[in-house]
Parts: structure tokens; sequence; C-alpha cells
């Protein structure tokens, strides 16, 4: 390939305003490019939506934490988890790969199936909560501008405005959304700085400084809430942000930029959140949050807050839906990766329309949804965690193989012990799980659920721990340069 060449293949990879052409394919050394820094306006576009709100909202209506213990939780929850995030994210700058792709390695060619389509669902799931608060905000936009009233057009219409929109950004890709990243978020957090004033002075501070604190268990429980409903279900997507960097960068950066970008949007939002509600609980119980902050706005503050509800949510979907589109790739299916988004994109207007239009409660099945896929998702990250501490070496080639001849094929496409190993870690989570939209409606309860773990809503957390105790215990070391054999443990590669 001719410098010439090369030039106008970086060009077209990865260039503002143009179509991303690369797909799930691992980024050369000779196409990386930016820095650190990109990570932190990464996380902080995806987290300065006010999806926060009513995160911080529920610490305090139903886990009875005093806003000091709040804000405690938000601190840990929020930047521990996307500290996690950026350590994971250091593949993506090892490999060049999006995070599924680089999963390949670990799994196995076929093992890698069941991650991957935890990942993907999870992410649809994320797009349609978002778009679904997203519309609601244009909604009530257009009935506080022009007077006009929610319908089923208008409904259908506002979806198809916010899937528009996020389709403009995803489907141009990387370079598009790394730029936007950073000058939509300074605008947009300015906005919701402003906004954030407003509803401080909302505040009945005499119900939260008289509200007593809560008991330890409840801290415990908001930590994992906070982390599983913020880092964790990212984890899962840095390295597909961090694959176009250089292999220079110092990792501790990447972990900075990751935890403080997300983190200072957060723990502004959550301690928010648990003010609004110490004095007032219906933003907790909202099944519209879009319309029930705007209540305690001033009328003249409706416009430029939903502007700023539509903008940080609008952020925060083009990341998901980006992922979704090198995962469902990843997955098998044979398209471009800008068709990919497109087919993503129908998913996500699906969803909307289920969730606007049918279904009769909002943050029931959020959180049901929440708690469930949490908790594969955390098996893949203990899996995961350990096997990039053991010093992970990825293969470009054998990574797009998925032949039996591939490096990656293992037995039979599986790599038994990272595959089992996940397994095993899901059931264990799963023994100490509640998932239900209240006490009346549980979808599932493990068996040992009623356990300290299961009532604190940690079985994410015994999911990542099992997953990488097995790992470690069974798992080997990962092989970097000899594909033929392995120990008993690591099978034969043909």
């Amino acid at each position: 390939m001719t410098a010439s060449t090369k030039n106008d293949h970086v060009g077209t990879n990865d260039q503002v305003g143009t179509v991303e052409t690369r797909g799930i394919e691992p980024v050369p050394d000779s196409e990386r490019h930016g820095h650190a820094g990109q990570m932190f306006w990464t996380w902080f576009a995806a987290n300065i939506s006010i999806l926060g709100l009513p995160l911080g909202a529920t610490l305090v209506a139903f886990r009875g934490l005093s806003i000091w213990q709040a804000a405690l939780v938000a601190v840990v929850g929020s930047f521990g988890s996307f500290a996690l995030v950026g350590a994971l994210s250091l593949a993506g700058k090892k490999g060049g790969a999006p995070a599924l792709t680089l999963s390949r390695a670990v799994f196995g060619q076929r093992g890698n199936a069941g991650p991957t389509l935890v990942t993907w669902l999870s992410r649809v799931g994320w797009e349609t909560i978002t778009t679904t608060t997203a519309a609601y905000a244009l909604l009530a936009l257009l009935g506080v501008a022009f007077g006009v009233h929610e319908n089923t057009f208008l409904t259908v219409l506002c979806l198809l405005v916010f899937i528009t929109c996020t389709l403009l950004i995803s489907g141009l890709g990387h370079a598009t959304i790394m730029w936007i990243n950073k000058w939509a978020t300074v605008l947009f957090g300015v906005l919701n700085l402003i906004v954030m004033g407003f509803l401080v002075a909302t505040v009945d501070w005499s119900k939260v400084l008289e509200a007593p604190a809560g008991p330890t268990s409840g801290v415990i429980a908001g930590i994992g809430f906070i982390a599983a409903g913020t880092g964790i279900g990212w984890a899962n997507a840095g390295a597909d942000y961090a694959r176009y960097l250089p292999r220079t960068i110092p990792g501790r950066r990447l972990v900075t930029a990751s935890a403080f970008g997300a983190g200072i949007p957060l723990v502004l939002l959550i301690s928010l959140g648990s003010l609004l509600t110490a004095g007032d609980p219906s933003l907790a119980t909202s099944s519209d949050p879009v319309s029930a902050i705007n209540a305690m706005l001033p009328s003249w503050m409706a416009i430029p807050y939903l502007i700023a509800a539509f903008g940080g949510l609008l952020m925060s979907n083009h990341l998901s839906t980006y992922s979704a589109g090198l995962t469902m790739i990843t997955l098998g299916l044979r398209v471009p990766r800008a068709w990919a988004v497109v087919i993503d994109i129908v998913l996500m207007f699906l969803g909307g329309i289920y969730f606007m239009l049918i279904a009769d409660d909002f943050y029931g099945p959020f959180s049901t949804f929440l708690t469930l896929l949490a908790v594969p998702i955390s098996a893949w990250i203990g899996v995961i965690a350990v096997d990039m501490l053991r010093g992970r070496e990825y293969d470009p080639d054998g990574l797009m193989d998925t032949s039996r001849a591939g490096r990656y094929w293992y037995t039979g496409g599986f790599r038994l012990p990272a595959v089992l190993a996940w397994v095993a870690a899901i059931v264990s989570g799963l023994l100490f799980t509640t998932a239900g939209t209240g006490a009346d409606d549980v979808w599932f309860s493990g068996p040992l659920a009623d356990t300290w773990p299961g009532v604190n809503g940690l079985g994410w957390a015994v999911s990542i721990g099992v997953g990488a105790a097995l790992y470690a215990a069974f798992g080997g070391r990962p092989c970097a340069t000899t594909p033929a054999l392995s120990p008993a443990l690591e099978e034969p590669v043909r």
C-alpha cells in the first residue's frame, strides 16, 4: 500500500463528516490517532442526560438514604464503575477492535455468541429507554412552544425525529462522534447546569436536613444500584471508542479520563435527584420523568430545559447505537457498519412505540431490565478482566477468521474454561437476584435472594467475583504467539 493510499484509507475511515467504512476489523497502528482526553468527552457525553436524576431519586425514595449518603453513593458508584470501564477499554487500545470482537479471543468464535447477544440486548434496551424519554421531552417542548397536545401521530413523529438525529451521528461513525461529543457536551452541559441551578432553588431544605440516615446496607445496595445502572452497562463498550487510540498512550490516563468524564456529571445529577426527592417523592414514581422535572421549574425555563434534556439524551443514545451496530456485526450480520446502525434504529423505534403507546409503566420495566442484564454482563467482565491481567495479546487475523482453521476456534468454536466460567457466574449471580416491577409483580427471584447480597442487590457483584475466580483458577494463561497447541484447558486450535 502506498503512502497516499494509506492516507486516503485513514481519511475514509475516521474523518469528521464522512461515513466510517471500517467495521469490526482491527485498526492497524498506522491509522491510530487521538489522545486520552477523548475518553473524558465520550463518557461525559454519555452521562449528561436527565436519567441521572431518577437514579438519585430512587436512592432516597426506595433505599431510604439521606442526601449525604446518596452523594457518597453517587461518588463511589459512578467514579468506581467508570474507572472499570476505562480499565476494560485498554483492550481496545491494545487490540484495535471493538470489545465484543476482542472477546472472541477469550471465549472462542462460537462461545463468544452468548456474551455478544447479551451485550446487544443491553444496548437495544438502553436505546429504547433513552429514545422514549427523549420523545417525551420533544412532546413537552411542542406543547410549551406551540400549544399542541400529545396524540399518537405526534408521539410517532417525535420518536422519528430523535432516531433520525441519532442515525445522522451514529451512521457517520467514530470521528464524527468524537467531534460532537466534545462540542455538544459543552453546550448541553452548560444548559444542564443552568437548569440544575433552578431545580436546586425548588428543594425543600428543611425536609432534606431533617431526613434521617439510612442503614449501612442501604448505602451498599445504593452503590451497587448506581454502578449497575451506569458504568456496568457501558463496560462492554469502552474498547469500541478506544480502538483508534495509539498504543503508546498510558493506560492510567484512559482510566482517569473515563472515571472523571462520567463521574462529574453523574455525581451532580444523582445528588440533585436525591435532593429533589427528599422534599417531594413524585420524581421517583413518575411514569414520565421529563414532565415531573418540568413541573418543578418556572414556566419560562421549560424551553431551555427541554432542549437540554433532548440534547443530553441524544449524546448518550448515539454512543449506544454505534456500539450496537458493531455488536450486531460481531454476531454475524453481514452488512456494512452504517447499515447495521440503520437496522438497530428500526428496532429502537419499535421499542419506543411499545413503551409510549402500549406499556403502562416506564420505570418498572426499566429497573427490571437493569437488574437482569447486569448479571451476565458482570459475569463477562469478571472473565475478561482476568484475561487482560494475564497479558492477553490479540491476533488481528485470528479475530476475523471465523472458520474452523482460525486461531480462535479452539474446541468446536468454544474456549471451554471461559464459557463455563461465564455460565457458572451467571447462575451464581441469579441465585441472589430478584427482578420485578414491584412487590406484587416479581418476574424472577433466586433461591438466595433473601440473603444479605440478594437483599442488597449485589447479584451482579457475585457474578463478577465468581467469573473472575473460576477463570483465574481454570483458564490457563493466554498464548501470545503459538496458535497450534496449548495446555489441557487451552484446547487445540484446529
